[in-house]
């Protein structure tokens, strides 16, 4: 499965913004997750959804203001009250295994190419 994200760009404080992963494949296989790299700072997860049956993962991390759902080949990562530490380049990744729950970022998972959120002050 191929991913491709999309959706990022500039939002002030505040403000909401939706981002997309669409697969070239089907995901019923796969957990899809979003995860984010800010400059200078290490990888941090943010959520996961299971292709087996939608369940979500990791919401502890984002203070609830984030979602994560899927329809179809699509998986959406929905961004509400953003603060401009949410800046960072998001990325997209399928977990061929559909583990979210063990939270553990694999070798084999497979990753699209990033797409970067700048939230201004």
């Amino acid at each position: 499965v191929q991913l491709q994200a999309s959706g990022g760009g500039l939002v002030q404080a505040g403000g909401s913004l939706t981002l997309s992963c669409i697969s070239s494949g089907r995901l019923d296989h796969y957990g899809i997750a979003w995860l984010r790299q800010a400059p200078g700072k290490e990888r941090e997860k943010v959520l996961c959804i299971s292709g087996m049956d939608g369940s979500t993962y990791w919401e502890d991390s984002m203070e609830g203001r984030f979602t994560i759902s899927r329809e179809k080949n699509t998986v959406y990562l929905q961004m509400n009250n953003l603060k401009p530490e949410d800046t960072a380049v998001y990325y997209c990744a399928a977990d061929p295994f559909d583990r979210c729950d063990l939270g553990i970022i694999g070798p084999n998972w497979r990753w699209g190419q990033g797409t970067l959120v700048t939230v201004s002050s």
